[in-house]
C-alpha cells in the first residue's frame, strides 16, 4: 500500500504546483487567483442535492465556504494522484514516464469543464465566460503544471 501514500503525495504535489502557478500568474500578469470560496459554496450546494446554478455568486454564502473550497481543491488533487497510480499500476513508479501522467492530467480537466464550471454557472467548458477559449487554454496549462507537480513529487518520494 506504499503506492497509495505515494499517490497522496503526488496529488498534494500537483495541487501545490497549480497553486504556485496561479500565484506566479497573479504576480507577473495580474491574473486573479481562483475563488475557492465559490468552489466551497458550490460543494455545499452539491451536498444538498443541487449541482447546477445560473450564478454561484448569487447563491447565499455558506459558513466556512473558503475552507471547504480549499479542502475540495486538495481532496480532488489527492484523489487524482491515487487514481492515476491505481490506473497505471504501481510499477509506473519504476520508470515514471511523464507522458501517461500528462495525458491523465489533461483528461482530468473534464471534471472542471463538464461538472464544476457548468455547476457554478460558467457554462460547459467556460462557454458563458467573456473569453472561453482563454479560460480553456489556461485550464490546460494549469493541468500540465499539475502533472509536472505530481511527477516531481513522485521523484522526491521514490527518488
Amino acid at each position: 500500500m506504499d503506492w497509495v501514500i505515494t499517490g497522496v503525495l503526488m496529488g498534494i504535489g500537483g495541487t501545490v504546483a497549480m497553486d504556485l502557478w496561479a500565484l506566479a500568474l497573479k504576480q507577473s500578469l495580474g491574473m486573479p487567483l481562483p475563488n475557492w470560496g465559490y468552489v466551497g459554496r458550490w460543494s455545499a450546494q452539491v451536498a444538498k442535492g443541487r449541482v447546477f446554478h445560473d450564478d454561484i455568486g448569487s447563491v447565499p454564502m455558506v459558513s466556512g465556504e473558503t475552507a471547504i473550497g480549499w479542502a475540495v481543491h486538495y481532496g480532488v488533487g489527492v484523489v487524482y494522484g491515487v487514481l492515476f497510480l491505481a490506473l497505471v499500476g504501481p510499477d509506473w513508479l519504476n520508470g515514471m514516464a511523464f507522458l501517461p501522467l500528462w495525458i491523465f492530467s489533461i483528461l482530468t480537466i473534464a471534471a472542471g469543464w463538464f461538472l464544476l464550471q457548468p455547476g457554478m454557472g460558467l457554462g460547459w467548458a467556460a462557454s458563458k465566460t467573456d473569453t472561453p477559449w482563454r479560460a480553456r487554454a489556461m485550464g490546460l496549462i494549469a493541468h500540465t503544471v499539475f502533472a509536472l507537480g505530481m511527477w516531481g513529487a513522485a521523484f522526491i518520494k521514490v527518488g
